[in-house]
């Protein structure tokens, strides 16, 4: 009787050997390699094929099986059937917060060319007012802006107003 306990657990394995054998394994057009029991469909192309059954009784009842499969796969939309819908979901999930995520970058980009423009335009209107202005050198001394250094200014100022103010 102890002979027999050790020969159901091998007869399983054996069982689930012979089952995995008879296996199809191909690479589909997008790259995905897809195993089943029944051949792989008709645009399937010989090199793509990476694995057939051992049983070439088991492929010839599979490749009538596979022929119904391809015709109601033609009239199914083309590549429901073979999409994980969990996958699918997870994908769009993360399309769509990188799409969030872009928007948000363009908003803040947005916010900011909005600040400099309005803060080149009231530059320029204090440059134009002609008033007397004064700024801090590098070596922390006050200095009087020249009118070259005025001309100097209301370019740059306007420079920044035509790229920020679009």
């Amino acid at each position: 009787m102890r002979h027999a306990n050790h020969l159901v657990p091998a007869l399983l394995v054996a069982l689930a050997c012979g089952s995995a054998n008879a296996q199809w394994k191909w690479r589909d057009a997008n790259g995905r390699i897809t195993a089943s029991d029944l051949p792989p469909p008709a645009t399937v192309l010989e090199q793509n094929i990476l694995a057939r059954p051992a049983d070439s009784r088991r492929a010839a009842t599979g490749a009538a099986a596979a022929t119904a499969a391809s015709a109601a796969m033609a009239k199914a939309p083309a590549g429901k059937d073979s999409i994980d819908p969990e996958l699918e979901a997870r994908r769009k999930r993360a399309a769509d917060e990188k799409a969030a995520q872009q928007r948000q970058q363009q908003d803040r980009e947005a916010a900011a060319r909005a600040e400099n423009c309005t803060r080149a335009k009231g530059n320029l209107a204090v440059l134009i007012d002609g008033k007397r202005i004064v700024r801090t050198n590098a070596q922390g001394e006050v200095e009087a802006i020249d009118d070259k250094g005025r001309a100097e200014e209301i370019q740059r100022a306007r420079a920044t107003i035509a790229s920020e103010c679009r």
